[in-house]
């Protein structure tokens, strides 16, 4: 028998089990942390919303890296952060901080020797501090304006060694107070467009505005344009399609190729372009998400739109092809 004809069945193991209990016992500890959140949170998302500078987030270790992640979420929604390392700190990094910041310390135990230089710094010069950890007892939470207790909690590690489920509750918790403290800013999805503007996510945030093809661009002919000079201009601009234009230079109707196959015939040249347009065409605002405009095209099985100014006359022309070429889908 070939190795490729034998089938492997798949079976629930030992591995598998043990996955299960690890990521059950990690939600159950973060819904008993949406349970356990009291005024020490709202304290929080106001000292940050109040600073004039940045929040400065530390930690070390495994506590370090969901610090680093938190600086960075913060930053991205609105709220300028950044991590220091608590070693380089104490070696001249200090100087980094400035009265007018915030200083965020992630430690479960509270007792992280490495802190202290951070915590005296932030208590001489009057920095706002807050802390996160599994004790409001220890150094860190005595020390802080304002302390965020994580509930208690059991390690996912079954020698209760690795950090796990406290670093799952520092994660969550600090993607709590980003998207709160977004909410509060008034942080809107064109002020996440303009920090995220490569990639996927900048592709999805784009307007119309930022794809469209200009005034420059446009194929347009008046309503008495006979058919033998606008399939010139609609070759000539090479968009499949014609914008007419009334006498108030108003957008009222559109040739597309489809108008042109309905409308075959020996007279067509001597047609004029209001007899053959499509009037009142779908159109869309710049001011719209281009992924709107690419939602409205796929439904429609249309391959253009006009973009309008309110009162109808033609800004610019938005494509099928410039959506996905950008990255839209």
């Amino acid at each position: 028998m070939s190795v490729s004809s034998l089938k492997i069945v798949p079976k629930t193991t030992k591995s598998l089990e043990e996955a299960r209990r690890v990521l059950t016992l990690e939600a159950n500890s973060l819904e008993s942390l949406a349970n356990h959140l009291d005024h020490s949170f709202t304290e929080t998302i106001e000292i940050l919303n109040r600073i004039q500078g940045r929040v400065i987030v530390t930690g070390i270790g495994k506590s370090g890296h969901i610090a680093n992640k938190i600086a960075a979420t913060l930053s991205s929604t609105g709220t300028p952060s950044f991590f220091i390392h608590p070693t380089e700190a104490s070696h001249g990094d200090l100087g980094m901080l400035s009265k007018e910041d915030a200083i965020m310390i992630l430690s479960s135990s509270g007792e992280t020797q490495e802190l202290l230089d951070i915590i005296g710094f932030a208590k001489r010069f009057g920095i706002p501090l807050i802390g996160i950890t599994g004790s409001a007892e220890s150094t860190l939470g005595k020390a802080s304006n304002v302390v965020l207790t994580l509930p208690p909690y059991q390690e996912a590690c079954p020698h209760q060694l690795a950090p796990t489920t406290s670093t799952t509750l520092m994660l969550a918790l600090g993607d709590a107070l980003a998207v709160a403290l977004l909410q509060e800013k008034g942080f809107s999805a064109l002020d996440f467009k303009n920090l995220h503007p490569g990639g996927k996510l900048g592709a999805r945030l784009s307007l119309v505005s930022d794809l469209m093809r200009d005034q420059t661009d446009l194929p347009l002919s008046s309503l008495k344009t006979p058919m033998s000079e606008a399939l010139i201009q609609m070759t000539q601009k090479g968009f499949g399609c014609l914008g007419i234009i009334d006498q108030d230079k108003k957008l009222c109707g559109i040739i597309t190729d489809g108008d042109l196959r309905r409308h075959m015939s020996p007279t067509l040249l001597n047609m004029t372009a209001e007899e053959v347009m499509t009037p009142s065409p779908l159109t869309i605002s710049k001011e719209a998400w281009a992924q709107e405009a690419l939602h409205i095209m796929n439904e429609k099985s249309i391959t253009s739109l006009f973009v309008i100014a309110e009162n109808r006359t033609p800004l610019g022309l938005i494509r099928l092809h410039d959506c996905l070429k950008a990255g839209l889908s």
